[in-house]
């Protein structure tokens, strides 16, 4: 399981400055007005070795005072609720405020680890000041510069002490399918046609399903753990923080899944909603199947579905080996085929291709494509494993790795899938210097 930890504190203390700085990319929109960063944000970090989850609680924030403070209090306990860490941004030019002393008491209700990070502590004379912060009440305070990374090291190396060591747990073995999608794309209604009884409460109100179960099914043949979640929902719509919130749940069912089932909306399309949770269960590295449901509303002649399918792997690529299963959760047309699919995509994810066997394969193909020379260099590739881990990675060997180019590693992928028939799983490949 994954861990999360989450940043909170008040708007303007350089919460998504310091984010953007642990996942390394330019994510959060980060803007001089308060309350800019719309976008709950959420990517992944490592440190030592140990990877987390890391959730800006940022923005949320309508302008009058006490919206603002009912809001940092959700945010706080949700971070309370859902994380496993939590880091406690101030702004050390600004001293303590009483916002600041306000979400202090909040967090010390929980026994989560707390971290205090007092934040823009770019010279000695700041840092020194930083030290006003101890009337919070924390042990340690850790002064950083989110702009100059100055600090977070020590941090980090605190941080990664504290969280919980992966722990196995109940059904462990069985796939563990995770049904996600926007709100209102019919994922309860799936869930329910598949395990025959309302046990989510499906109105057609989005959002009604509020928290993610997991249900052990056992039927047909097949025996897996249903991760449900509270649905996926677009910024513009989150008028209601728990809906917002909900997004966060979702992450932790994908992240907690070997199979993603990605209910599509079929009178909606795929749209950016539906790319960005289908693009992070990719990055997640889980098995993919595209669910297109409600189907039975859609006028079609013979080319209908054709159309559809090219639609949607257009969107998709280069990733475009995607088992697509078009279904009616309310007719109960094709649910049992799509498990069939999430299935046989857990069975491929799980597979191990003898070494031999992998390269019996797979170099003569090369000998007869060979990737293409550069500035006048050969690059020769002598040997190819799979590395033993939970989804399809693979190394090759060979003397000039860092000259191996993109599109080489695609051509490699694509025979890895038509020999083994990988589909709908994101494969991993490196180039090692043997």
């Amino acid at each position: 399981m994954g861990n999360i930890v989450a940043i909170v504190g008040r708007p303007n203390v350089g919460k998504s400055t310091f984010f953007n700085r642990l996942i390394q990319k330019r994510e959060a929109i980060v803007d001089a007005v308060s309350g800019v960063t719309r976008d709950r944000h959420y990517g992944k970090s490592d440190w030592n070795g140990k990877e987390f989850t890391l959730i800006d609680t940022g923005g949320y924030v309508e302008n009058s005072d006490d919206v603002f403070q009912k809001e940092i209090d959700k945010q706080v306990a949700l971070a309370v609720e859902e994380a496993d860490a939590i880091l406690f941004m101030v702004d050390s030019t600004d001293g303590i405020t009483g916002m600041d002393t306000e979400v202090a008491q909040l967090l010390r209700r929980s026994n989560k680890p707390l971290f205090l990070v007092a934040n823009k502590a770019d010279n000695g004379l700041r840092t020194t000041e930083a030290v006003e912060f101890y009337a919070l009440g924390f042990d340690t305070i850790y002064p950083v510069s989110a702009i100059n990374g100055s600090g977070s090291g020590e941090l980090l190396d605190a941080l990664v002490a504290v969280l919980p060591e992966e722990q196995p747990e109940l059904g462990e073995g069985l796939p563990r399918l995770a049904v996600v999608g926007r709100p209102n794309a019919g994922k309860s209604s799936f869930i329910n046609a598949l395990i025959g009884e309302d046990r989510y409460i499906v109105t057609n109100v989005a959002g009604t399903t509020r928290d993610s179960i997991d249900t052990v099914y056992n039927q047909f043949g097949f025996e897996f753990k249903l991760v449900d979640t509270a649905g996926i929902r677009r910024k513009s719509k989150v008028k209601e923080s728990i809906e917002f919130y909900s997004v966060m749940r979702s992450v932790r069912a994908i992240e907690h899944s070997d199979v993603c089932l990605l209910v599509v909306d079929a009178t909606r399309g795929f749209d950016g909603q539906v790319q960005n949770i289908f693009w992070l269960a990719h990055r997640n590295n889980k098995g993919i199947v595209i669910l297109v449901n409600k189907w039975d509303l859609i006028a079609k002649d013979t080319a209908t579905l054709r159309q559809f399918e090219k639609a949607i792997k257009e969107k998709i690529a280069p990733f475009t080996d995607v088992p697509i299963v078009f279904i009616s959760a309310v007719n109960k047309q094709r649910i049992y085929k799509a498990i069939e699919v999430a299935q046989k995509v857990y069975e491929s994810r799980s597979r191990r291709i003898p070494t031999r066997k992998l390269n019996d394969t797979l170099l003569p193909i090369i000998e007869n494509n060979p990737p293409p020379a550069l500035k006048g260099k050969y690059i020769r590739i002598k040997f190819c494993t799979q590395l033993p881990t939970a989804y399809p990675q693979f190394a090759f060997f060979c003397n000039l790795p860092q000259y191996v180019k993109d599109p080489y590693k695609r051509f490699l992928e694509n025979q890895l899938r038509e020999q083994f028939d990988f589909k709908g799983i994101p494969i991993t490949i490196f180039f090692r210097k043997k």
